[in-house]
């Protein structure tokens, strides 16, 4: 890592309490909490925010909560939000960490335990200093995992009671080097939309096939004919993802009987409205016609997931520009490609302007990517992210 090393820098004061983070990071990885479930989670941050002298607000979808830290002035008028996610995945750990999770089919396997760990630390400097002008909104937020938890926030009237003129989020990045972060305006992550498809047919024997409608090879053709949306219906330049990742029969433990239905399930990842549209319009034509077409018939759902995350042109190079300070000129990303994951800090994006910021994590090589069996965020970001965290307010709000 070659971050610059400025003593009066907000890493080098969140140093001081490495230590103390790395513990509390440790200890939320042990506890795991699922989405609209993070009891214990939020008591800690509850307890650590109001340890610090910061007025905190609890309730906010379920298990979420804001601390609010006011400046040393108020002239500017002004507030920015930061945010961070709590929530775990339901699946097993299977790292030998000593900080192991200790409840069975929940895991950090995403580092939200090393986010909430981090704006912890921001918040304890931020409370600490106090050297800017207007207020600085924390927001900890609960099921990012598939459950809505920002978009349930926002519901719940997050904006209308904290009003942040700009919002921002940093998530750790396995792909990146330590020391490094990537910030981009534009499309960072896609639509998560979720497909599910019944294919009907007859059942029958496997040595009379002529008796039978079989939903198999409908399936298979089907699946086959959906790459062509990327392939053939999509312009180049753009992005998008279908993907098949289930295939489930209704009869199976027989090689002989041709069922009566496949059960198939999927994703369509864009980053475009219109490409979104024309991904659905073309996988309901292409599903309805060969199903068809083969004396068989299909049903359908498909399930609009998570908006594409779409970082402001302003608030993306402020990011980058506050990024130079904390990281150093060259530690900074900002031609990076767009990711087809998805989260749901983009509805908080689509209501206030702002930015994702991934922050390098390490560890791909090594086979530790996010989601993970044997993933865990790597503590010595704890000081950086929480540093860059505190800075971006800072640089915002200068006082």
């Amino acid at each position: 890592m070659n971050a610059p090393h400025n003593p009066d820098s907000p890493v080098e004061h969140i140093r001081r309490i490495h230590a103390e983070l790395t513990a509390i990071r440790r200890d939320l990885h042990s506890h795991p909490e699922l989405g609209y479930h993070e009891v214990r989670t939020s008591d800690i941050v509850a307890a650590k925010l109001l340890s610090w002298g910061i007025e905190v607000h609890r309730g906010i979808a379920k298990t979420g909560l804001v601390g609010v830290v006011k400046g040393m002035k108020s002239a500017s008028g002004r507030a920015i939000g930061l945010r961070a996610d709590m929530d775990c995945l339901p699946m097993h750990e299977v790292g030998s960490v000593e900080h192991k999770s200790q409840n069975a089919g929940a895991m950090h396997a995403c580092g939200h335990d090393g986010h909430t760990t981090m704006l912890l630390g921001a918040a304890h400097y931020l409370a600490e200093t106090r050297n800017f002008d207007g207020i600085a909104y924390l927001i900890f937020q609960p099921a990012e995992e598939g459950g809505g938890g920002g978009k349930a926030m926002i519901r719940d009237g997050l904006f209308e009671r904290f009003p942040a003129d700009e919002i921002y989020a940093l998530h750790n990045w396995p792909s990146l080097p330590p020391g490094k972060i990537g910030v981009r305006p534009g499309p960072v992550l896609a639509a998560t939309d979720q497909i599910q498809i019944k294919v009907c047919g007859k059942g029958g024997h496997g040595a009379m096939p002529h008796l039978a409608i079989d939903p198999v090879v409908i399936a298979a053709q089907i699946i086959t004919a959906l790459q062509t949306i990327a392939s053939r219906n999509v312009n180049p330049v753009d992005s998008v993802v279908v993907s098949v990742c289930s295939m489930q029969t209704s009869q199976f433990g027989a090689y002989n009987v041709i069922p009566d239905a496949v059960q198939l399930m999927g994703t369509a990842r864009s980053f475009r409205p219109e490409t979104r549209d024309l991904a659905e319009q073309r996988l309901r034509q292409l599903v309805d016609g060969i199903a068809s077409a083969m004396g068989g018939s299909a049903e359908i759902t498909y399930r609009r997931g998570y908006p594409p995350t779409i970082n402001t042109e302003r608030e993306a190079r402020f990011a980058a520009k506050v990024g130079e300070k904390i990281f150093g000129t060259g530690n900074v990303v900002i031609d990076g490609d767009p990711n087809m994951g998805g989260e749901d800090f983009s509805y908080m994006l689509q209501a206030r302007p702002g930015a994702y910021i991934l922050l390098g994590q390490g560890g791909a090589t090594e086979g530790r990517f996010l989601h993970s069996t044997k993933y865990d965020f790597n503590d010595e970001m704890i000081p950086l992210g929480a540093g860059y965290l505190a800075a971006l307010v800072e640089e915002a709000l200068p006082g």
